[in-house]
């Protein structure tokens, strides 16, 4: 079997280089770079994207190598019928390690006709580092990458109005673009770039808040064989991804009209407030994916299916998202239940083997934003824990214990001063400082954990029957069988 690049898979048509995107990984390659593909096709956007490796290990050598190629496998239910569609992604261009090729990332800024910049840097993407210099080849941080990049253009084209960029931010958390934004402009202040660059960056650019929404499992171990039989080409950056797909974008018509997703008959939607649609999608689609997924995977369970289809952690998934999450948000109930219906069955799509070890990444800074609000506005209308919610916690805390599970090596992945944390806590055998010193890390909540009443306790008593009982055992008690 031929490996695939342009030349096996025939492909002679380019795009101009339009977009930059922040990541490699599987979500915005099976979503953003997906929909610029459908564009392309039904919109005559006539676009290509340019990769950006945000960390110094990664992807793009894999892509290069494939010529930016991939495949994406959509699988799910449309209308009641199944559908099971493979199509050849070929809008990357090139991917590019700032890390290795500094001056090329910067030549990017070069380009007059770049207008686009996409990103998912996960929840711990956006954040400002003040040990970040100017001089750095590169910057540590994605905020302080794009500042430099943008510096660059600006002094490239003399502040011409015409050459901003639109920044379209992808990272989970509520007012991504905002906070990006803010990040910015300490770079602009920390290394003194100056007011021209200030009040281009303000007027001539855009960032902006957005949402996503697809389940995308990544790599589909179970399938490849049968998927690289129908292509007939070795590809080693298949995508696996359910059918549903909603991105709202708070931006004004003038951007809409500049990237008509609309046009290619696509669920984009450009909104004045993207906060209903965050909170509602956040709270209970991402928040139980959260939980569930350390508590079904210590329970023994592999997949989100087989989580929500088990009598004993399917009640766990539902009693957090209807009991607990549901009862946090103030739209209509019948619209948040029937939105928590649609979720349940996306979370039972049969295509879809989506691995909770895939959810596990960045545990920590998903519970702060996904489940921590909830958590609060529980204790705080029924003046009482949320059960299911804590014992979510109390099973990322005991996954990143470490060690083995059945046959298999648990490999926590997440920020080393998180992870050093952790390990020492473990090594201390007590359950009870565990709890206290992960609940008072400040660097990972912001705040300390311990002053929210009752919640050291619980989490203790958790960990406690998680390490006596198993975690199995734990959720009954939790839910009651």
């Amino acid at each position: 079997m031929e490996k695939l690049n342009r030349k096996s898979a025939k492909l002679t048509k380019t795009y101009p280089e339009r977009i930059i995107q922040f990541g490699e990984g599987n979500f915005l390659r099976a979503f953003v770079d997906w929909i610029v593909f459908n564009m392309n096709n039904k919109a005559d956007f006539n676009s290509s994207v340019v990769i950006v490796q945000p960390l110094p290990n990664g992807m793009v050598d894999m892509l290069n190598e494939q010529d930016g190629l991939y495949h994406v496998n959509l699988q799910g239910l449309d209308k009641g019928k199944a559908v099971d569609s493979i199509d050849l992604i070929d809008v990357v261009s090139r991917g590019i390690n700032p890390y290795s090729q500094f001056a090329e990332y910067l030549k990017l800024a070069e380009n007059p006709d770049m207008r686009f910049v996409f990103s998912n840097t996960t929840e711990a993407g956006i954040a400002f580092d003040d040990s970040c210099k100017f001089d750095d080849a590169p910057a540590n941080s994605f905020p302080g990458k794009l500042t430099q990049l943008l510096y660059h253009r600006f002094k490239t084209f003399n502040g011409a109005a015409d050459k901003g960029l639109f920044m379209f931010s992808c990272e989970l958390i509520f007012h991504n673009g905002t906070e990006l934004k803010k990040c910015i402009q300490q770079y602009i202040a920390l290394w003194n770039l100056g007011d021209e660059f200030k009040n281009w960056f303000e007027n001539a650019c855009g960032v902006y808040c957005t949402l996503v929404d697809r389940i995308v499992p990544g790599y589909p171990r179970d399938t490849i064989n049968e998927i690289l039989e129908k292509v007939q080409l070795e590809d080693k950056m298949v995508v696996k991804a359910e059918i549903f797909h909603l991105w709202v974008i708070e931006a004004p018509e003038s951007v809409a009209k500049e990237f008509p997703a609309d046009k290619a008959g696509l669920n984009v939607l450009f909104v004045p407030s993207e906060k209903p649609y965050h909170d509602r999608k956040v709270t209970l689609l991402n928040g139980p994916h959260s939980v569930l997924a350390p508590v079904g995977y210590l329970s023994g369970f592999d997949t989100v299916r087989e989580c929500v289809e088990d009598e004993v952690i399917g009640k766990y998934v539902h009693q957090v998202m209807y009991t607990e999450l549901l009862e946090t948000l103030d739209l209509p109930k019948a619209e948040l239940e029937k939105f928590a219906s649609d979720v349940l069955d996306r979370f039972r799509n049969p295509f879809v083997k989506h691995f909770v070890t895939s959810i596990m990444l960045n545990s920590f800074p998903k519970f702060k934003t996904r489940d921590l609000p909830g958590l609060k506005i529980y204790l705080d209308r029924k003046g009482e824990l949320p059960k299911g919610l804590v014992l979510g916690l109390a099973g990322i805390i005991t996954y990143y214990k470490g060690g083995k599970h059945g046959e298999e090596e648990i490999v926590p992945n997440d920020d080393q001063a998180i992870l050093d944390l952790l390990t020492e806590l473990w090594k201390s055998g007590d359950v009870k400082t565990v709890a206290q010193g992960v609940l008072a890390a400040e660097f990972i909540w912001g705040e300390d954990l311990n002053k929210i009443a009752g919640l050291t306790a619980q989490v203790t008593e958790n960990l406690k029957s998680i390490q006596e009982k198993g975690m199995l055992e734990t959720v009954k008690k939790i839910v009651q069988l």
